[in-house]
C-alpha cells in the first residue's frame, strides 16, 4: 500500500490480476484500505496483519486473510502448482465436523472461502 515515498496523488497499478495502490503523501495506508473497503464492499478480500484494519473489514463482513497465511499460499502455489489445492480439498472432505462447537465462525468461513479463490 504505502511502500513508496508517495506523491501528491494516490497511484495504482495492476500486476497479475492484483490491484496495487500507493497512498498519497501524508495519507496513511490503513485509511486508504478502510476507504476502499467501504467503497467497494463485498467482492474484495483484505490481506493484512494489522488488527485495526482487520476489525474494520470484519465489521463490514469482508473476508480478511492474514499476510503470513497469504504468503504461504502463494509460495505453495509457486512450488507445487494446483496439486496442493486439490489435496487440501480432499483432506477437508474426509474430515467431518459434528456439533455446533466444531463449526467455523462466519468470519472463519469468509476467510476460508476467500483463500480458496486465490
Amino acid at each position: 500500500m504505502d511502500g513508496r515515498g508517495g506523491g501528491n496523488t494516490e497511484k495504482g497499478e495492476k500486476k497479475k490480476g492484483i490491484e496495487i495502490i500507493y497512498s498519497k503523501l501524508g495519507e496513511k495506508a490503513d485509511e486508504v484500505i478502510k476507504r476502499l473497503v467501504k467503497e467497494k464492499g463485498s467482492g474484495v478480500i483484505v490481506i493484512t496483519s494489522d488488527r485495526e484494519v482487520t476489525r474494520y473489514a470484519e465489521r463490514m463482513a469482508i473476508p480478511v486473510i492474514p499476510s503470513d497465511q497469504f504468503r504461504e499460499k502463494i509460495e505453495q502455489s509457486e512450488e507445487k502448482g494446483d496439486e496442493v489445492f486439490e489435496k487440501e480439498e480432499e483432506e477437508e472432505k474426509d474430515f467431518k465436523k459434528k456439533g455446533p462447537s466444531r463449526r467455523l465462525s462466519k468470519k472463519e468461513k469468509r476467510a476460508k472461502a476467500a483463500l480458496k479463490k486465490l
